[in-house]
């Protein structure tokens, strides 16, 4: 009788099991919740086991040992989600259904769904402001512009970064074409040295609460204080300067005299309208020739000599 009782019970428990569970074609799947493969990455490369799917295998995506990456958990799908739908051999179908996340910008995941799995990891350091932020505001998926499965993400690297932003803004892709610019091409000064892409209290995605801050991270020469200021300098770099290209010298909007006759027009000397006559052979207009202005008033950024109130020295 009590062998009865126990064979009983151990038909109730298998069943239970069996409808607990379902097997398919190398996927567990459990009820109420969908599956993940049983061998990990290892069913995922059967069928993707070219490059560039494997090259996630060598990045820090791939840090098993280390619990904050997705192959300490779910590997592939951690990121992609369970998908017992797309490693399921349905009779009659060559193509299967797809994973149940898919990254890009033109994928049929939508963005918002893509960017949530990128952000539940990364969502601190220099993207705290990324919702709200231009890219949040304008639906650019993460995987526009990083690319996961690659041993160096381009966007990470100094000398490839610049390809990936001008990929959508091609105007700035121009301007560094012209012959005053930041060395950006020479990977010594990149986009992200200024900006950041996902977020800032700054116009324009700018690393910094505003312009000058960001220029003087680097041209710290022109911070100051100074003895006697250019008001012009103090209220906003680019009101002289254009950052992504010029064609005039140190990235100058307009070349000079014109470029300061657009203030000053009122006092002294530069009440002169200088024009085209001024220039050899024509003539030969100290206040024109060569750097313009700057001939006599070199200390455009300011001054601190005594007698400098004319930025003159």
């Amino acid at each position: 009788m009590k062998t009865k009782t126990q064979l009983a019970s151990a038909l109730v428990f298998l069943f239970g099991l069996l409808m607990a569970f379902t097997w398919s074609d190398g996927v567990l799947a459990e009820e109420g919740d969908e599956a993940y493969a049983k061998g990990g990455a290892q069913d995922c490369m059967e069928c993707h086991d070219t490059q560039p799917t494997t090259l996630v295998l060598h990045t820090p995506h791939a840090m098993a040992g280390d619990a904050r990456t997705p192959f300490a958990s779910q590997e592939c799908e951690s990121c992609h989600g369970p998908s017992s739908d797309h490693m399921r051999k349905v009779p009659g179908e060559l193509i299967p259904p797809p994973p149940k996340v898919v990254f890009g910008q033109n994928s049929i995941t939508p963005i918002e769904d893509q960017n949530e799995v990128c952000m539940s990891c990364h969502e601190g350091g220099l993207r705290i402001n990324w919702t709200g932020s231009e890219h949040h505001s304008g639906d650019v998926a993460c995987a526009t512009c990083h690319t996961v499965h690659a041993l160096k993400d381009p966007v990470l690297v100094k000398q490839s970064q610049d390809e990936v932003c001008y990929a959508c803004h091609v105007e700035q892709k121009a301007q560094s074409f012209r012959r005053s610019r930041h060395p950006i091409k020479e990977g010594k000064v990149t986009c992200s040295d200024c900006h950041n892409p996902h977020g800032s209290f700054g116009p324009t995605l700018l690393k910094y609460s505003n312009v000058n801050e960001t220029c003087y991270s680097c041209h710290t020469e022109k911070r100051g204080p100074f003895l006697w200021e250019h008001a012009p300098v103090r209220d906003d770099c680019t009101n002289c300067h254009t950052p992504h290209g010029s064609s005039q010298p140190r990235l100058l909007k307009i070349r000079t005299p014109y470029l300061c006759q657009q203030c000053h027009i009122e006092a002294f000397h530069p009440s002169t309208l200088y024009s085209g006559d001024d220039i050899l052979p024509f003539g030969a207009g100290e206040r024109i020739l060569a750097k313009g202005c700057l001939n006599c008033h070199p200390k455009v950024h300011g001054s601190n000599h005594p007698g400098g109130v004319r930025l003159t020295r």
